[in-house]
């Protein structure tokens, strides 16, 4: 029994660093993924132009932290990653059968539920790298000068951490949706673009239903002055367990997809 479980776990293994460096390499010359570059650095031009009237208008510090928090972390939070999440997770199935090269990678010596988890993290990374570059260099053109204290490399750690968790997250849902549904692009933006910007206004636990609620609470704080759209009617979870539930439902929902891959039959399209 021990030596059939250790058989498996290094054919899972195997699978996992096989689909995973084919994926990510072929992923980062694809053309959907230059157009997502391109698109990851709006943000970037929205923060020179912030900035820019910062400095003509004498804003001060809070404001610009205000800034960041309500506008460019409301672009990645509530557009960015989800879109690059659904385009990526909901592609981790079809686009095997819309090429025709899923009877190709199904009757390899390979896993099926490495498949999936190998292209869930080859599409993890490359996800992570259009968008921390784009938010490093965001995030720092608004605190040009403040690159001395300690507080600024810190904070920019805990943004780093919010869209890694939130790519984690909305990947593996999508990437699920992708696994157990034929055309799942409309339920995948209704979900992202609906639910998860309706949900986080209502007031009480309805909030935690979404998975943008835990990221919402692990932002730093500040007040919010003029600006407070994304903070709007939050009431915050613990980060401990804020960051224990984007994980546990990553988890859930990634083991779903390669328990719905494993056990479905798929059909070639035509």
């Amino acid at each position: 029994m021990s030596s059939n479980r250790g058989t498996k776990l290094a054919l899972l293994g195997r699978t996992f660093r096989r689909v995973f460096s084919f994926f990510f390499f072929l992923g980062r010359r694809s053309r959907k993924t230059k157009v997502f570059y391109v698109m990851s650095g709006l943000p970037v031009a929205m923060a020179a132009v912030i900035k820019i009237n910062q400095m003509t208008a004498g804003t001060g510090r809070d404001v610009v932290n205000s800034v960041f928090v309500d506008i460019l972390m409301m672009f990645y939070l509530q557009f960015l990653i989800i879109i690059l999440a659904l385009f990526y997770g909901t592609s981790i199935c079809s686009e095997e059968i819309e090429g025709r090269t899923l009877h190709y990678l199904t009757t390899r010596p390979l896993m099926k539920s490495g498949i999936i988890l190998g292209k869930y993290g080859a599409y993890s990374l490359l996800l992570s790298l259009m968008v921390l570059p784009s938010l490093f260099c965001s995030y720092f053109v608004l605190n040009a000068g403040r690159l001395d204290r300690a507080a600024v490399y810190l904070a920019f750690l805990r943004y780093a951490g919010v869209m890694v968790l939130g790519i984690l997250g909305y990947l593996a849902f999508f990437a699920f949706l992708g696994t157990a549904l034929r055309r799942p692009i409309l339920i995948g933006l209704a979900f992202g673009f609906g639910w998860e910007t309706v949900l986080q206004y209502f007031p009480g636990s309805t909030q935690r239903f979404s998975v943008v609620h835990y990221l919402k609470s692990l932002l730093p704080r500040y007040s919010p002055g003029r600006f407070s759209l994304l903070t709007f009617r939050l009431e915050p979870t613990d980060p401990l367990i804020s960051v224990i539930m984007v994980l546990l439902i990553s988890a859930a929902f990634i083991g779903l997809a390669c328990l719905a891959f494993s056990l479905k039959e798929y059909i070639s399209a035509d």
